[in-house]
């Protein structure tokens, strides 16, 4: 995957990613529109499906709600890579399909850069400044849940193929 970066801080909590006032609906479409609102307003109607958040420590903190990998998949994040990543969040991204990455090195990338992320290497390549980063592989199984679409269509999956 290749994509534009949108930089984040530190600490965003999940009622930064999607603002508790919008969790009327698990509508992914309506949760879409408003992603990352309080953290940056016009991120939603700038940003282009793709695009890639780069962000500082422990991102997705706070509640364990779905909703924000759902929000951030919906608007068309393709992924996350931060230096660390709250464990609820971080299982959570995985479950709905939303591929995320622990980079110690994610503070040296900047806004509006161009990365590229093969998963299967383990390496974020930062196309603007021609600099390439390794990262611990995701397990395979974790992979498996991302391809799927998450663990639900995983699961689909797997059932299928024990019915043929």
């Amino acid at each position: 995957m290749q994509g534009k970066v949108w930089k984040f801080g530190d600490n965003i909590d999940t009622d930064l990613i999607i603002a508790a006032r919008y969790l009327n609906t698990s509508e992914a479409s309506e949760l879409a529109k408003h992603v990352m609102e309080d953290a940056d307003p016009s991120f939603v109607n700038n940003m282009s499906e793709g695009d890639i958040i780069v962000a500082g420590e422990n991102f997705g903190c706070g509640s364990s709600r779905e909703h924000a990998p759902i929000a951030l998949k919906a608007a068309g994040v393709a992924a996350v890579v931060a230096p660390t990543f709250a464990r609820i969040f971080y299982r959570n991204a995985f479950n709905m399909g939303l591929p995320i990455f622990e980079l110690p090195e994610a503070e040296e990338i900047n806004e509006g850069d161009t990365i590229r992320i093969d998963m299967d290497a383990g390496e974020i390549i930062n196309v603007t400044q021609a600099k390439t980063y390794k990262f611990t592989p995701i397990p395979e199984f974790m992979q498996e849940l991302v391809d799927a679409g998450g663990l639900i269509n995983y699961a689909k999956q797997e059932i299928a193929k024990q019915q043929v």
